[in-house]
C-alpha cells in the first residue's frame, strides 16, 4: 500500500471565510481529481495531519468523516485510512481529459518546457549571438576562486555587487535614479509579483491588468489574493480613464509602457502622466514591467515610467532573460524608497535568494563592459532580423496577414482578418513545429483581435525567414 505523497499540498488559508474542515475536504478532493492521490493511497493519520496543520484534532476528524461519507476515503482500522478504491464517477478525471486540459493550458502560453527552442518562439533573445566564451570565462573564474563564505546561503535581497551595477546601469540607461538598497534580485517577474503582493497588498485588493496583457502573469494574479481588473488597451497603451471608471481606488496597476505585451504599442506621454497622477491621488502602486525596452529601433530607448515618478509610487521591474539569456533565471526590481523596509523584511522571510555564481557572473559581465557592448550589437542585429522577417512573411503570406511594425521589442504581430480563428491556426502551426501563440488568448474581457505572435530574434537570415514563412503558409492552408 502506497503512502500519500510527501509533497501533497494540504495547507489551509486562515484568511478565508471557508471553515477549515471544508478547506481540508477540498484539498483532498482536488488532489484526487488531479491525480496526486490514487486509489489505495494511505492518507496521513488524523493526529499527524492535525499537528502538521496546527489544528485541533476534531477539525481533521470532521473532514475525514465527511470525505468517508462521500466515498472519497475508506477507513481500514489498524491499516489506516486510504483513498477509496471505488470513487464516485466525478472524482477521477479520465487521462484523456487531463491531457486535453494540459494541452489547452499549454496552447494558451508561450513555450517553456526546458527543451530546444522552437522556430519563431516568443520571449527569446538571439541565443546564437550571445558571447558564450566570454560568459563561460567569467563564470569559470568565479567558480575557481569561490571563497568559503560563498558556499553558504545567498543574500535573499541579492548579491551586493550586482545590485550596485544594476543601480548604476539604470541611472544611465533608463533614467531611473536609485540606490543599491532599492534593488532586489529575483528569479523573474512572477517572483517579483509574489514579493510585491506579500509586501504591499491585503486580501481583496483590486489590481489593474492590461487587456490584452502578459499571459504568463495572469494565472499567478488570478490565483493570488487580489481581484483582477482587466483594463482595455488601444494604440496609445493602457486606457487610464477606463481603469479609473472600472476601479478608481485599485491598489495596483501593472503596465508594460515601453513595449506593450503583446500588442507592442507604447504608452503615450499623456497617459503616463495620467497614470502617475492617479496613483499619487489614490495611494496606489504601479508595477512597471520594462521587460525588453532596451531594444528600440526608432531613436533611443524611451525613459522608463519610473524616471517620471515624483511621488514614489512605481515599482520598476527588469530582467536579464531578454538581454542575456532566459536560462539565467535572474531579474530585478527597484522598490520605492518608502517601501524598501517592507520589501527587505519580506525578502528575508520568504525569498530563498538567487544562486551567487550567476549573480557574480552578471556583475562581472556588466563591470567589464561586455553588457553594454552586447546590447549595442543586439540592437543592430535585431533591427536587421526584424526587417527581414517582417518583409519576407508579408510577401509570402500576402493578404492573409497584416504586419504593422512597432518601434521596439523582440516579436512582431501578424494580424489576421476578423473571420479567422487564430487559435485553430496556431494549433496547425504547432503541429508543423512552429511556436506562434494566438493573440486572442491574451484577452480577458475586451473583444479579442485575431493574430499570430512571431518571435524574430532567432531568424538568422533571409533564407531562414523564407523557409519559416513557407512552412507557416503551408500550415495555415
Amino acid at each position: 500500500m502506497k503512502t500519500a505523497k510527501p509533497d501533497l499540498d494540504l495547507r489551509i488559508d486562515r484568511a478565508l471565510e471557508l471553515p477549515m474542515y471544508q478547506q481540508i475536504c477540498q484539498r483532498f478532493k482536488t488532489a484526487i481529481e488531479q491525480g496526486s492521490l490514487h486509489a489505495g493511497d494511505r492518507v496521513p493519520a488524523v493526529r499527524a495531519l492535525a499537528a502538521e496543520l496546527n489544528l485541533a484534532r476534531g477539525t481533521v476528524e470532521m473532514a475525514y468523516r465527511i470525505l468517508t461519507d462521500e466515498g472519497y476515503l475508506q477507513v481500514r482500522g489498524a491499516a489506516g485510512t486510504v483513498v477509496s478504491p471505488s470513487l464516485p464517477p466525478p472524482a477521477i478525471l479520465k487521462p484523456q481529459v487531463v491531457m486535453a486540459m494540459a494541452g489547452q493550458a499549454h496552447a494558451a502560453t508561450v513555450d517553456r518546457d526546458g527543451k530546444a527552442p522552437k522556430p519563431l518562439q516568443m520571449g527569446l533573445p538571439a541565443l546564437d549571438a550571445f558571447p558564450r566564451k566570454v560568459w563561460n570565462r567569467l563564470v569559470g573564474h568565479r567558480l575557481r576562486g569561490s571563497e568559503l563564505a560563498r558556499l553558504g546561503y545567498p543574500d535573499p535581497a541579492g548579491y551586493a555587487r550586482l545590485r550596485e551595477r544594476i543601480a548604476t546601469y539604470l541611472g544611465v540607461s533608463r533614467g531611473v535614479t536609485c540606490v543599491p538598497e532599492q534593488v532586489f534580485i529575483t528569479t523573474g517577474l512572477r517572483n517579483t509579483l509574489e514579493l510585491t503582493l506579500s509586501s504591499l497588498s491585503t486580501v481583496g485588493d483590486e489590481f489593474w491588468f492590461e487587456d490584452p496583457g502578459y499571459i504568463l502573469a495572469r494565472p499567478f494574479l488570478q490565483n493570488a489574493a487580489v481581484k483582477l481588473i482587466p483594463v482595455p488597451v488601444d494604440e496609445h497603451g493602457l486606457m487610464v480613464e477606463a481603469g479609473k471608471r472600472l476601479s478608481p481606488n485599485a491598489k495596483f496597476a501593472m503596465v508594460t509602457p515601453s513595449h506593450q505585451s503583446p500588442l507592442g504599442v507604447t504608452l503615450s506621454l499623456e497617459r503616463r502622466m495620467a497614470l502617475l497622477e492617479w496613483a499619487s491621488n489614490a495611494g496606489s502602486w504601479i508595477i512597471e514591467d520594462d521587460y525588453d525596452s532596451e531594444f528600440r529601433y526608432q531613436g533611443r530607448p524611451l525613459p522608463a515610467l519610473k524616471s517620471m515618478d515624483r511621488n514614489d509610487r512605481v515599482i520598476y521591474s527588469g530582467t536579464f532573460s531578454k538581454v542575456m539569456f532566459p536560462g539565467l533565471r535572474l531579474a530585478y526590481f527597484v522598490a520605492p524608497v518608502s517601501a524598501v523596509a517592507r520589501f527587505q523584511a519580506v525578502c528575508y522571510n520568504l525569498n530563498a535568494g538567487c544562486p551567487y555564481l550567476f549573480q557574480a557572473g552578471v556583475a562581472d559581465f556588466i563591470a567589464e563592459g561586455h553588457f553594454s557592448r552586447h546590447l549595442k550589437k543586439m540592437r543592430l542585429l535585431y533591427a536587421d532580423r526584424r526587417a527581414v522577417t517582417s518583409r519576407v512573411f508579408q510577401e509570402i503570406l500576402g493578404d492573409r496577414i497584416r504586419i504593422d511594425l512597432q518601434p521596439g521589442g523582440l516579436h512582431i504581430l501578424a494580424k489576421l482578418a476578423d473571420h479567422e480563428d487564430d487559435v485553430m491556426l496556431a494549433g496547425h502551426a504547432r503541429t508543423a513545429g512552429l511556436a506562434v501563440p494566438p493573440l486572442s488568448r491574451w484577452y480577458i474581457n475586451a473583444k479579442p483581435q485575431q493574430g499570430l505572435l512571431l518571435g524574430f530574434a532567432n531568424v538568422i537570415d533571409e533564407k531562414d525567414a523564407i523557409r519559416l514563412a513557407l512552412k507557416l503558409k503551408q500550415a495555415l492552408t
